[in-house]
């Protein structure tokens, strides 16, 4: 769906003219974004497009200079009440708390806390921010870490696993949170390339079934497999977006083309 069509009611998160500079340097020149229930946009680019401070942006670790932001009711109905703020006015702590509140960020670089067991990290965030009972939380972390197949480590550190393990707790973590939202920052560009693979199919699964998500990648192969819709950003603005298949198969604009070309040749 593209931000002029018709309001949609199972629209999860609806981002109205994002700009951002950092300095003198304008990284957002008013994106715009939808994203329905169930489905998973990829955002591409090159380095510098501003696909990770979008990103950031959805998830409050960045503030916006302007724009919209609006989950739940709000993204699907004019009079939806779940939430909407708008950066161009005032936005407080408790504004921000509530858009995290939403979704839930797997990192490039993982972002585990070191002195933490795998446990511990998992339900960290049910149980301190949330205020989930410590019982609740562990159940679902375990049966969490089960199904990526880490179960039996639980009670390990992050320093004794490998770089594809320590990501698959990141998303676990995520997932801990049951959020609204699963947001994926570049999930595979830290990790050797033989670890690559166990964590997309873990990224697959969660899209069979159903979960929402917005995935900034470079692996173009795996978008086109999972994506449903895929933006395309370079210089801050949205160049092209639509079916995977067609954005990355056969894009219709130059700068698209000239960028799949590469990163294919370079694959």
């Amino acid at each position: 769906m593209s931000p002029t069509d018709p309001v949609d009611a199972s629209l999860v998160l609806s981002a109205r003219g994002l700009t951002k500079s950092f300095g003198s340097n304008t990284v957002l020149r008013g994106i715009d974004l939808d994203v329905r229930r169930g489905q998973v946009v990829a955002l591409i680019g090159p380095s510098g497009s501003g696909k990770t401070t979008v990103l950031r942006s959805l998830n409050g670790l960045e503030v916006p200079d302007g724009g919209t932001v609006a989950f739940g009711a709000s993204a699907g109905s004019p009079g939806g009440k779940d939430l909407e703020l708008d950066f161009g006015g005032a936005v407080g702590k408790r504004d921000i708390a509530a858009l995290r509140d939403r979704s839930a960020m797997v990192f490039q670089h993982y972002n585990l806390f070191p002195h933490m067991t795998v446990l511990k990290n998992v339900t960290e965030g049910p149980v301190q921010v949330q205020k989930r009972p410590k019982a609740e939380a562990q159940a679902d972390a375990l049966r969490l870490l089960s199904r990526v197949g880490l179960a039996e480590k639980r009670d390990a550190y992050p320093f004794q696993l490998s770089g594809g393990q320590q990501q698959r707790v990141g998303i676990v973590r995520a997932l801990a949170l049951k959020p609204q939202l699963l947001l994926f920052d570049e999930p595979t560009s830290a990790l050797d390339p033989e670890l690559v693979g166990e964590v997309l199919s873990v990224i697959k699964e969660l899209a069979e079934e159903g979960w929402t998500m917005v995935i900034v990648t470079h692996e173009l192969g795996f978008a086109r497999h999972v994506a449903d819709e895929v933006v395309f950003m370079d210089g801050g603005v949205v160049v092209e977006r639509g079916p995977a298949a067609e954005v990355l198969g056969a894009p219709q604009q130059e700068r698209t083309k000239q960028f799949v070309k590469r990163i294919q040749h370079e694959v």
